[in-house]
């Protein structure tokens, strides 16, 4: 069984192949029992963000496997194959999980070293979890990966760049209305009251804003969220529902959209007659941070008005963690992969050294037994003390072969150490398994060289 990787990403492709793959958190349960109908994939993880759409799965036959996790996709996004193959990444076996290591660690999100998809990694593993769709090597996998994250951020500061896209949105925000002549952000309007909205929240609030309105369509959790940050913040905040939001946006400096909503929540009528409310030619800014978009594009395209999305992040010299800091971060990957492979191959040559021992246990029973009709005069003490002996002999000779594969494990192709001593000890595959039940609770060829909920990839 090995894992494999199919994933569409910000690096890979533009944002409007990534508003039709990704995947709410409702429609989760139903792409991975899609996944999981299929005879090669035993276990499924999905990670949805703004920035990724990521199916790791557990598989024992590679192409049969990927066309079923493609056919899966086309289905939910309308997308044919070949659609998806111009942007999808495959990764397989050992490249697979270096990439999610990769991932977690925060050196492959929009922002290098941004924080919340950890967090994201992490509620795809529970909902995974929860919904009994992972099993040993998704457990094992997904742990080490949340390892790998916490381990980066805790001994690099790969972080220093920025904590979020949020911020990085915000400080190109305040550029943009220094230049027009503007002071800067005094009053903004959040549109979501989610993990990202309240992100977005805290960050305006330590930007300096006075004066922020939270947008949501239930009123209760935009109110519930206003009245957080007016605590935390010390700052005049109010929650109202979607209809307030063009008054709202008639007095700000500042939109940040950040729903995971199907359609725009912005249209381009609803920011023409919150300007044409100005008393002043103050120019706005929508930082647009939602997946599908929340703004209608046309919107940018109004006098005194900005939008910043997604799409025009990529590339900002914000979003780059300092060299030293990114060097240390894949360091830190590349030992933990080593780790991992080291134990997991070590691990799968652990059924075939127990199956060995067995055959060998049986068979000095069956001698024991053998002796005792051949020679029935033996009293049990002889008996006892032949038994011990004949056990030494075996368990000197199988000492080094065993301890010897696997040390042998570890290494590049040490796989085929194990299957010599399957072939030279006629071990069946059954007794491998048997004494290894695991605890659980086209596209491209494989590569094997190598949520509103915590949404800050987004």
């Amino acid at each position: 069984m090995s894992v494999l990787l199919f994933g569409v990403s910000h690096r890979s492709a533009p944002v409007e192949v990534l508003e039709r793959l990704t995947v709410s958190d409702h429609d989760r349960p139903k792409i991975v029992d899609e996944l999981l109908s299929s005879r090669a994939i035993s276990e499924a993880m999905l990670v949805s963000t703004c920035n990724r759409v990521e199916i790791y799965a557990v598989v024992d036959a590679f192409h049969p496997a990927l066309e079923s996790v493609g056919a899966v996709l086309g289905d939910h996004s309308g997308m044919s194959v070949n659609e998806m193959t111009r942007h999808a990444y495959v990764r397989y076996s050992e490249a697979a999980v270096e990439h999610l290591f990769t991932v977690a660690a925060g050196l492959d999100s929009l922002v290098v070293g941004e924080q919340q998809i950890l967090g994201q990694i992490r509620n795809a593993y529970l909902d995974a979890d929860a919904h009994r769709s992972a099993g040993r090597v998704l457990h094992e996998l997904a742990q080490q990966a949340l390892r790998v994250g916490k381990r980066v951020h805790t001994e690099t500061g790969i972080d220093r760049a920025g904590a979020s896209v949020v911020s990085v949105a915000l400080h190109r925000a305040q550029s943009l209305l220094v230049r027009e002549g503007a002071e800067g952000m005094r009053s903004a309007v959040v549109v979501g009251a989610g993990a990202m909205g309240g992100l977005a929240t805290a960050q305006l609030a330590r930007e300096g804003v006075r004066d922020l309105v939270v947008v949501n369509r239930t009123v209760a959790n935009a109110e519930h969220l206003a009245g957080n940050v007016a605590a935390n913040h010390g700052i005049a905040v109010r929650g109202v529902g979607l209809d307030d939001l063009p008054a709202a946006m008639a007095t700000a400096d500042v939109v940040v959209t950040c729903t995971g909503s199907v359609g725009s929540v912005v249209g381009v009528g609803e920011v023409h007659s919150a300007l044409a409310t100005r008393t002043d030619s103050r120019p706005l800014v929508i930082c647009d941070l939602g997946l599908p978009r929340n703004v209608d594009p046309a919107a940018g395209r109004l006098p005194r008005v900005h939008v910043v999305d997604i799409e025009g992040l990529r590339g900002d010299a914000e979003t780059q963690a300092a060299d030293n800091d990114t060097s240390a971060a894949r360091s830190i990957v590349a030992a933990e992969l080593a780790d991992y492979l080291t134990h997991q191959r070590q691990a799968e040559v652990t059924p075939t050294v127990a199956a060995l021992r067995q055959r060998a246990a049986e068979v000095v029973e069956a001698e024991i037994l053998r002796l005792d009709a051949r020679l029935p005069e033996l009293d049990d003490p002889q008996r006892d003390e032949v038994a011990k002996t004949v056990r030494r002999v075996v368990d000197k000779l199988l000492h080094a072969p065993t301890v010897r594969v696997k040390q042998l494990a570890s290494t590049p192709n040490g796989d085929h150490y194990a299957e010599a001593l399957r072939e030279l000890f006629e071990l069946a595959p059954g007794a491998t398994e048997s004494v290894s039940a695991p605890e659980v609770g086209g596209l491209v060829t494989p590569d094997t060289g190598l949520a509103d909920r915590d949404r800050g990839e987004k």
